[in-house]
C-alpha cells in the first residue's frame, strides 16, 4: 500500500504527532514547531551517505546508509510507536526524499500509518516565507526603554487580542541587557518558524499588535516583509517619564548577577563614553541600581528618538504622559484613529 503524500497545506492540518527524522544539526537550525526529532541518521553518518551519494551514486549511499544506521532501527520504531496518535504520525525530511520514505516504511512494518510531507522542510520553510508578505495589519506600541510595551502586550495577549511577541519568540528584549535572565536564543530560522506559528493562529482581518523592535532583537532577526510592513504600520507611542522608567527597570534587571550587569554595560563602554561606564559600574556594584538605569537611559533614549525619526511623522500617535500605560486608553486611541479593534 502507497504511503500518502500531502502538501504543506494539507499535511499541517492533519492532527496528529509529527517527527522530523533530519539530523540533530539540521532540526536545531530550524523545524516545523512542535515536531519531534528522531534522526534516521546522525550527523555523523548523513555526513559519509552525503559523500558516498555525490562519488558513487543513490545504491551506495543507500548501502551506506543501511550498514550505519542497522543498530538503531529498533529504537527508532519504538519511539515512533509511543509518539503515535493511534497510529497516525507525520512524517518529514529536508526534501521530502530517501530519509522520510525509509522512516515511513519502518512506520508502516510497525503498523502505524505514517504521511510525507511532500517537499520536505523546504517546502515548509517556501511556506513561512510566502506568510510574511499577507497584508497584516499591525499596530506597533512604541516608547522609550522602560515604558512597560512588554506588559502592555500581555494585558493585551489577556484580553484575547492578537499579540505578536517579538521579544518573547527571540528570548530576547533587545537591547544589550535583553539577554539577561533570557534562556539562549533561537536560530533566526527557528525564530522565522515562530513567528510564522503565531501568525497561523491569527485572523488576517484584524489587527496584530506589535511592540517597535529594530530589525535584530539579539541575534535573532525579524523577517524583512515583517519589518517593513511593522515601519509602515501606525505607531502608538506611550510617553512614560524616566523616573517611572528607571524604576521598572531597576526592578527588572537587578534580579541580574551584579558583574554580569558590569560586563553588559562595559559592551558598550565606547558609546557610552569610559567616564560614564565607570560611573554606571559602580553604582551597580553599590545596588544603586535606579540611578544606573537613569544614566543609561540618557543613551538609550537618544538611541531610540533617532530610530523614530526615521519614521513618517504622520504614522505616530502620541498618548499623553502617563506614569504607567493604560490598556484601555491605548484601545481607544487605537479604535478612534485607527480601525474597529475586534
Amino acid at each position: 500500500m502507497e504511503i500518502p503524500l500531502r502538501n504543506i497545506e494539507d499535511f499541517l492540518k492533519i492532527d496528529a504527532p509529527c517527527i522530523d527524522v533530519r539530523s540533530p544539526s539540521e532540526y536545531a537550525q530550524g523545524h516545523i514547531p512542535e515536531a519531534i526529532n528522531i534522526p534516521l541518521l546522525d550527523d555523523e553518518v548523513r555526513e559519509q551517505v552525503g559523500i558516498d551519494y555525490a562519488q558513487q551514486g543513490r545504491v551506495a549511499a543507500l548501502k551506506t546508509g543501511l550498514s550505519l544506521t542497522s543498530s538503531w532501527v529498533g529504537t527508532m520504531i519504538d519511539k515512533m510507536i509511543r509518539i503515535s496518535s493511534d497510529g497516525q504520525l507525520k512524517i518529514y525530511c529536508w526534501r521530502g526524499g530517501m530519509r522520510s520514505e525509509a522512516a515511513a516504511l519502518l512506520a508502516r512494518f510497525a503498523g502505524l500509518n505514517p504521511v510525507l510531507l511532500s517537499g520536505g522542510y523546504k517546502s515548509f520553510r517556501n511556506y513561512v516565507h510566502q506568510s510574511f508578505m499577507f497584508p497584516w495589519k499591525f499596530i506597533v506600541i512604541g516608547g522609550m526603554t522602560g515604558s512597560g510595551k512588554t506588559e502592555l502586550l500581555s494585558r493585551l495577549a489577556e484580553m484575547h487580542h492578537q499579540v505578536l511577541d517579538l521579544e518573547g519568540l527571540a528570548h530576547h528584549k533587545g537591547s544589550v541587557f535583553g539577554g539577561l535572565l533570557q534562556p539562549p536564543q533561537p536560530t533566526t530560522e527557528q525564530f522565522e518558524n515562530l513567528i510564522w506559528q503565531q501568525l497561523a493562529s491569527f485572523n488576517i482581518q484584524f489587527p496584530v499588535w506589535v511592540e517597535d523592535e529594530s530589525i535584530n532583537i539579539g541575534r535573532c532577526f525579524v523577517p524583512k516583509p515583517i519589518f517593513e510592513r511593522m515601519q509602515a504600520s501606525p505607531l502608538i507611542l506611550l510617553n512614560i517619564p524616566s523616573e517611572q522608567r528607571a524604576e521598572r527597570l531597576a526592578l527588572e534587571y537587578g534580579q541580574a548577577d551584579t558583574e554580569e550587569l558590569v560586563a553588559t554595560v562595559c559592551k558598550i563602554r565606547k558609546r557610552l563614553g569610559f567616564q560614564q561606564t565607570d560611573i554606571i559600574t559602580q553604582l551597580i556594584r553599590q545596588n544603586r541600581f535606579k540611578e544606573a538605569c537613569l544614566m543609561l537611559l540618557q543613551f538609550y533614549d537618544k538611541a531610540y528618538s533617532i530610530s523614530l525619526s526615521r519614521r513618517d511623522p504622520h504614522t505616530i500617535i502620541h498618548l499623553p504622559v502617563s506614569n504607567n500605560p493604560d490598556v484601555e486608553q491605548v484601545l481607544n486611541t487605537a479604535e478612534i484613529n485607527l480601525f474597529e479593534i475586534p
